[in-house]
């Protein structure tokens, strides 16, 4: 296999109460391993796609074969962003943003709670299922968001942060609340791995 599911930085239930261990069994277990499966199904046909990374298929989408390149944008897409998820989320995270993310925020937003407050609304109207990014483009912070498992490698923006708003990510425990759940994430960021992201992000 090309591809393999990373495993999990910390137990199922270590992020509890904000994201319960069912739902990250189902998500990492499942969801993140279908996407894999997946990808390694598309690039069986052109073994050398299967050389690249998974940021370096999606960055380039036009390069893919033309029969697979929807099969790898969707799934490519999800096993990246996926990938950085699990990453940027820890136990015991969240608080106020430290070192350069934070001087950045200040800078591009105000303060953090500004950040935070447009970076929920703007996660919390995309319409269907998507994510919700902070990327760093023409030396400023910016929200964005996309559909489906689209990255914003995909437009030339190197993602900082993602939120999940696929309803697998928080239907098991705030059902149609998708904000109650955006405010929640909040607690899980590990911003060590924000400010190393954001670190590649400046390169």
């Amino acid at each position: 296999m090309a591809f393999e599911l990373p495993a999990l930085p910390y137990d199922y239930a270590a992020l509890e109460p904000y994201i319960d261990e069912a739902t990250m069994k189902l998500h990492h277990d499942k969801h993140h391993q279908t996407y894999v499966t997946n990808l390694n199904g598309a690039v069986e046909k052109y073994p050398d796609l299967g050389k690249k990374t998974p940021e370096e298929l999606v960055k380039d989408l036009a390069s893919i074969p033309e029969d697979v390149r929807k099969v790898v944008q969707n799934n490519g897409g999800g096993h990246v962003n996926h990938t950085m998820f699990w990453q940027i989320m820890k136990p015991g995270g969240g608080g106020e943003p430290t070192g350069n993310i934070a001087e950045q925020i200040k800078a591009d937003f105000g303060d953090f709670e500004t950040f935070k407050k447009t970076f929920n609304e703007t996660t919390a109207k995309q319409f269907g299922a998507g994510w919700g990014w902070l990327v760093f483009a023409d030396g400023k912070l910016k929200i964005e968001t996309t559909a489906n498992q689209d990255n914003p490698i995909s437009h030339g923006h190197y993602p900082i942060l993602g939120n999940d708003v696929w309803e697998h990510a928080y239907y098991l425990k705030y059902q149609n609340k998708r904000p109650d759940y955006l405010a929640a994430w909040w607690n899980t960021v590990n911003w060590d791995e924000i400010n190393k992201r954001f670190a590649t992000a400046q390169k």
